[in-house]
């Protein structure tokens, strides 16, 4: 308890007989999947689709399970070879069915009358809005051959770059006064109470992509090369419009979020220069002052059972069923607590909703930070709770509302915190409040800046380390402004974030703001409503893996399409950020 995860549930190990039974259990059904989908007339379609819908459920069920446990070791060692040829294994499997996938799609969309067709059984009527993307993905599909190759190829290509970003950062060895550490440990230097621990860990860690930047470099051009290409093979504007389809979320939505975050970017960069003037520079924050603490916590830190005890308690008074779900996350080793040699970076949460749980991954140092990310992570984990009942091809959620209940549950930590405490305290918890704030706009508006800016110009140039520097550099000026010492930036931002670098998952950046904003909204009602509005909460939850995002808000009596929710939100940051300048300047 209180180290590593446990994945026991999964499987005992890699010779586990279990697993290649699993394995075998999916040959199985890809087998019989591709033999029914050959074997499609337009005879009883219910009946057909019945039997490709229990086939895809069971292949669905056993691949999260086996490619789940393989990631999750993966993540906790990335250097344990043991995974990687039975991850190739079902890889090759999966890509194998994408003709099948095409030639699915294609008799959806050829049947006239299709909700009749699902009203006849009852299983299929739960998968009413499956089948309505399904149908609409069809103008976007390839050749049945074409599908095919795609997801072959894909393996060897943009899947294969991911995998060496991962492997160069978590690997890669820090100089450090002497010694050697990892990214994860250096990065977390940059809270130090130290100003020369956070300068001196800056300038190694920027030191440390200078010997991986030029192959992560490859990397992220072929990725976003086969990006473009997909999106032009497949009908879509470009891969920002595929991303939306894909995050069933509608361009009038994004473009009023960005309009809103726009409007707000002086009062983030006047937060920026007060706190720069506090720490005694003149030309603005430099980038390894952003997560500088301010005022004083006390010197209080937390052990892993200290962690455990405040977060079950805080969530008792908004939530019972959190509070019970978190209690057993922390009994049941769902969390993998600290940072160690070969570990990933950062924190992750990956719901499990076939085994009614979740794993954790986190790098916990003991700081209020550290359950405060804890909290977060432990949101998605409540996400996942809420899912785990739709039927197995029902949970999947998309990016745009992946970050609700995690942002949610850090304004119920840090707001109860703030609420409680006074004068040096009050003043370091309202500033790390707004560090993040500052991280979820303006530094996800200079990553999304990055990014497009990088598949625009991907279409006809390779872009060399250097290349990418500068765009970085000149999109964090756009977003920080005079907020940030200009000559102290980070142009190797994109080294280390493992976002941009999924050949299937382009843009994740904005969904961090919308999750942020988004929850900040959802959060004021309940302040407003009270206990009335957790049942409307769990039902937002539950509906984003059969809804749209739009849909999924006007549950909750919002309009996601109006910048004045936005704007809404963002004020609740503008007047932190009043009060911080307020309780900074007596």
């Amino acid at each position: 308890m209180y180290n590593e995860w446990s994945l026991d549930i999964f499987y005992k190990g890699i010779d586990d007989p279990a697993l290649e039974a699993d394995v075998k259990k999916l040959e199985d059904n890809i087998a019989l999947y591709k033999s029914t989908i050959a074997s499609l007339t337009p005879d009883y379609p219910a009946r057909s689709l019945r039997a490709i819908i229990d086939i895809k459920e069971n292949t669905t069920v056993l691949v999260r399970k086996i490619a789940g446990y393989c990631s999750l070791r993966r993540s906790a060692n990335s250097k344990d070879s043991e995974v990687s040829a039975l991850m190739t294994r079902i890889q090759m499997l999966l890509a194998g069915t994408a003709k099948e996938n095409v030639a699915f799609e294609k008799y959806v969309g050829a049947i006239e009358d299709l909700d009749a067709v699902l009203d006849s059984d009852e299983v299929l009527a739960q998968y009413k809005f499956y089948f309505s993307e399904v149908k609409a993905s069809v103008s976007h599909n390839l050749s049945d051959e074409a599908e095919d190759v795609f997801a072959r190829l894909n393996i060897s290509g943009g899947r294969a770059w991911g995998d060496l970003f991962s492997y160069l950062t978590a690997t890669v060895e820090v100089d450090y006064k002497g010694e050697v550490t990892t990214l994860s440990a250096i990065r977390g230097l940059a809270e130090s109470d130290d100003k020369e621990t956070r300068k001196s860990a800056y300038e190694a860690e920027i030191a440390a992509y200078k010997k991986i930047k030029d192959p992560i470099a490859f990397a992220l051009n072929s990725i976003k090369a086969q990006v473009n290409t997909e999106a032009e093979l497949r009908g879509y504007e470009n891969p920002l419009a595929m991303t939306l389809e894909h995050s069933r979320m509608k361009k009038e939505t994004l473009d009023a979020m960005l309009e809103a975050m726009r409007e707000y970017m002086p009062k983030f960069r006047k937060y920026l220069r007060h706190k720069a003037e506090l720490l005694g520079y003149e030309n603005g924050l430099p980038w390894y002052e952003i997560f500088a603490p301010m005022g004083k916590a006390g010197g209080k830190t937390f052990t892993a059972e200290e962690s455990h005890a405040y977060l079950v308690e805080h969530f008792e008074s908004f939530a019972p069923d959190l509070a019970e779900m978190v209690d057993e996350a922390f009994k049941n080793d769902w969390i993998d607590f600290y940072p160690r040699a070969g570990k990933v970076g950062g924190a992750f949460c990956s719901n499990l909703p076939f085994l009614k749980q979740s794993r954790v991954l986190t790098n916990f140092s003991g700081s209020f930070g550290s359950i405060v990310t804890l909290a977060h992570e432990l949101g998605h984990a409540y996400h996942g709770l809420m899912i785990q009942d739709h039927r197995p091809l029902n949970t999947g959620y998309t990016m745009p509302v992946a970050e609700t209940a995690s942002n949610f549950n850090e304004l119920i930590i840090v707001n109860d915190a703030i609420a409680k405490s006074e004068g040096e305290e009050k003043i370091q918890l309202i500033e790390s409040q707004l560090q993040d704030c500052t991280q979820i706009i303006v530094d996800i508006y200079s990553r999304f800046l990055f990014e497009d800016e990088v598949i625009r110009r991907r279409k006809n140039t390779f872009l060399f380390a250097k290349d990418l520097e500068e765009i970085m550099i000149n999109a964090q000026k756009e977003a920080y402004g005079d907020g940030l010492d200009p000559d102290t930036l980070h142009p190797y931002m994109w080294c280390c974030k493992s976002h941009y670098f999924s050949a299937g998952l382009s843009y994740y950046n904005f969904p961090y703001a919308f999750g942020g904003l988004f929850s900040r909204g959802l959060y004021a009602k309940y302040l407003e409503e009270g206990e009335s509005f957790l049942p409307k909460y769990r039902a937002l939850l539950k509906a984003t893996t059969v809804e749209s995002v739009e849909n999924v808000a006007h549950i909750a009596g919002i309009d996601l399409t109006n910048p004045d929710f936005w704007r809404k939100s963002l004020d609740v940051i503008a007047e932190k950020i009043d009060e911080f300048i307020a309780e900074t300047s007596k």
